[in-house]
């Protein structure tokens, strides 16, 4: 008979395993003579107690529609726009599900052809690297679900997508964790693309993040299938709805008309905490569709299947990037039942907490500052980044079509306000972003990331910093942190209504953080009334300076003190300071992986989530924490950094020249853990991977992206030794 047994790191996770299959193997090795052979009763497949509801599916052809581009195939994913609804006003489940996938795949990577999307990457190219696949589309069934406490309030968003070559003798999953806060589609491009092709079954879930609007003045929510109702009408089946009586929200709308909750901001739940536990009930979703799907029938229970797909028999891939990679570190972390054979992440967001054992060097220079909280650095560059975006050492990295003249004006105020806070010393402005600029980097970012600190902070970090705090102090909408909401605004930045034809589709448009979809961040107590961030005046210098206080007071929250002078917190600000930071620490991680493989694959460029503060203080802490038992490797790829979409916009932006895809490299990352998996393939050590980027205008070719060495020269291995982290330049 076939030997039961746990996988390697299910025995060391759970030796009980060992024990519970101790009569079938005294059996299979002949341990007694006499008793017959027990037939064991069968496994009943259990829908997982923590799905609220049941569990909805739909079979698409492969044709018409599908699990990959929801029909549109690679010709319908490079159009310059999703296809219109047939009506703006209302449109239908599956157009939002269609133009969500159509947004979201597109969101992650370069979708353009010069930057390789048809010709490395993309739906029509195989698991071999070749243009065999066609339009791409996928065959198969897409299961969803809701993982909740039966109050509503949480409803997370669980997905699992079964290709119809899955094969049931040599089963595995793929987790696709979304990235960012998007919702359930977020990672169909990234680990959803590699997983189907490879006839996975795709875990995915949105992290109680997602696209969870709530309109306070027409009181209208997103579904979970990405319609909009009044949240009356929705019910539990609302993404997300603002924990308010009418009373509240209709005092609120009298006071801040024309505002919005969302979700990852809102919700009081601080959802980030549970990004690992989010993960692992998607696996566990995963094994009940496909025993569903699968199983066979049990005379005995009618209606009941027998369990046949199982942890021990299959590989289990947690995945994704960014937020997506941090929930999968997350996941093996918290993994006590085995299901996590392998991790293969890219730029996650990885928090290791407290890192005072590590010292990070890049070359022979020692890094000022690493292993930050992510709201500490956001709050720290929500500061400075706008007067060090003006520096000559940042060069101007936006097109006046993203970068107003107003937004330059406004950033020179920034500076000049630093100056009067006492918060920078130089006199003249090229000084002062000179200062700010060094600031940063001092602060843990990389002087290679200095070209895309004006960009950030256009597009990011007020937004994440609003968000996070928010989220981490488990605020009210009606709290108002710091004078921030969120609303749409017009050309002069004022507060206006919402656009029904544009929230319509928000599911399928929007990132789950504002700026999205019309909704920006805006500064109540801006002087002459409430402005989007960027054209807001501060009471203290009566100047346009991009919302000075209103930076100052969160990063006060994260640090407990006051920014200029120093001095504690009291009242209010104490006691919200106070909640913020338990929240901050609810979501550090261990880096204890429990000696499963892991991949992470980081951009050196990366000013989101710079390496110093995630990538490279995770990887090292995990040498700390677990030394020779680590099996984690780490791949640092030079020219690269957070956003692979940004590339896509050419010479508006400049990335193209700049920066090559790291999508590549997540793809080769799961095509290493799989070989490692699934063949004992070793994996090559840590090490920095040099690339070059292409020139303006032509194509990027495998000549820029080098793979890493099965064995790296001297001048790229990344070394470990003695609480020394230890980068090539």
């Amino acid at each position: 008979m076939k030997y039961l047994r746990p996988k390697p790191h299910q025995a060391r996770a759970n030796p009980a395993a060992w024990l519970l299959l101790a009569p079938v193997l005294l059996t299979a090795c002949g341990g007694s003579d006499s008793a017959p052979e027990p037939v064991a009763a069968p496994v009943v497949n259990v829908l997982p107690s923590f799905v609220a509801g049941s569990v909805a599916q739909m079979s698409y052809d492969g044709a018409t529609d599908d699990l990959l581009t929801a029909g549109l195939g690679k010709t319908g994913l490079l159009a310059a726009a999703a296809p219109a609804f047939a009506n703006p006003l209302a449109p239908t489940a599956s157009e939002v599900r269609r133009n969500s996938i159509y947004t979201n795949y597109r969101a992650l990577i370069d979708y353009t052809a010069l930057g390789g999307f048809g010709r490395l990457y993309g739906p029509n190219i195989d698991i071999s690297g070749s243009d065999t696949l066609g339009e791409g589309k996928v065959a198969g069934t897409e299961y969803i679900a809701v993982a909740d406490d039966g109050s509503g309030r949480q409803n997370v968003v669980l997905m699992v997508q079964v290709p119809s070559n899955f094969d049931v003798k040599n089963p595995c999953i793929v987790t696709a964790t979304s990235s960012g806060s998007r919702g359930v589609y977020g990672a169909i491009g990234t680990s959803g693309d590699w997983g189907l092709k490879h006839g996975c079954a795709v875990a995915y879930a949105d992290k109680g993040s997602g696209n969870g609007l709530h309109d306070l003045m027409t009181d209208n929510v997103i579904q979970i299938d990405g319609t909009v109702a009044t949240a009356t009408a929705a019910g539990k089946k609302a993404q997300f709805k603002a924990d308010l009586s009418d009373d509240e929200r209709s005092a609120y709308n009298a006071a801040f008309p024309n505002r919005v909750a969302y979700k990852h901001a809102h919700s009081q739940q601080n959802p980030e905490k549970d990004w690992g536990r989010d993960t692992l009930r998607a696996v566990k979703l995963a094994f009940y569709v496909l025993n569903e799907k699968y199983g066979s029938d049990i005379a005995a229970q009618p209606g009941k299947k027998e369990v046949v797909i199982t942890p021990a028999k299959t590989v289990v891939i947690a995945s994704s990037v960014s937020n997506g990679g941090g929930a999968a570190l997350a996941a093996a972390e918290q993994d006590t039942e085995g299901l996590i054979d392998g991790v293969a992440v890219a730029e996650p967001n990885a928090q290791p907490g407290a890192n005072t054992g590590l010292t990070i060097k890049q070359g022979a220079a020692t890094v000022a500052t690493h292993s930050k909280p992510l709201v500490d650095y956001f709050t720290y560059a929500n500061v400075f980044q706008p007067c060090a975006a003006l520096s000559a050492q940042a060069g101007l990295s936006l097109n006046p079509a993203f970068w107003p003249a107003a937004y330059t004006v406004n950033a020179q105020n920034r500076c000049a306000a630093l100056k009067t806070r006492g918060l920078l010393a130089a006199t003249t402005l090229a000084e002062q972003a000179d200062e700010a600029l060094a600031k940063l980097n001092s602060y843990g970012w990389q002087s290679e990331s200095n070209y895309l600190q004006q960009s950030h902070f256009r597009f990011a970090t007020n937004a994440i910093v609003v968000t996070y705090v928010n989220s981490y102090g488990k605020f009210k909408v009606t709290d108002n942190v710091c004078g921030y909401s969120f609303a749409n605004t017009n050309g002069t930045g004022d507060v206006v209504a919402q656009v029904p034809a544009v929230q319509a589709g928000l599911f399928s448009g929007g990132n789950g953080v504002p700026p999205t979809s019309g909704v920006n961040v805006v500064y109540n107590d801006s002087v002459g009334g409430a402005k989007i961030d960027f054209l807001a005046s501060s009471v203290s210098s009566g100047q346009a300076d991009l919302a000075l206080d209103g930076a100052m007071c969160m990063r006060a929250l994260v640090t407990g003190k006051e920014v200029a002078s120093g001095r504690a917190l009291f009242g209010t600000m104490k006691s919200w300071s106070e909640r913020v930071v338990a929240g901050m620490n609810e979501v550090q991680l261990t880096t204890k992986l429990r000696g499963v493989p892991t991949i992470i694959v980081a951009g050196r460029n990366d000013t989101l989530v710079p390496v110093n503060h995630a990538a490279r203080a995770y990887y090292g802490k995990n040498q700390i924490t677990e030394a020779a038992a680590s099996k984690v490797r780490y791949y640092e790829v030079t020219n690269a950094q957070h956003f692979d979409t940004f590339i896509a916009f050419g010479a508006l932006l400049g990335y193209d020249s700049r920066f090559v895809p790291l999508h590549v490299y997540f793809g080769r990352a799961m095509d290493q853990m799989w070989a490692h998996l699934k063949n004992g393939t070793a994996l090559p050590a840590s090490q920095v991977v040099h690339t070059t980027p292409r020139a303006a205008g032509s194509n990027v070719t495998v000549a820029n992206l080098p793979v890493w060495s099965a064995t790296p020269a001297a001048a790229d291995a990344i070394g470990f030794a003695s609480g020394v982290l230890t980068v090539p330049d």
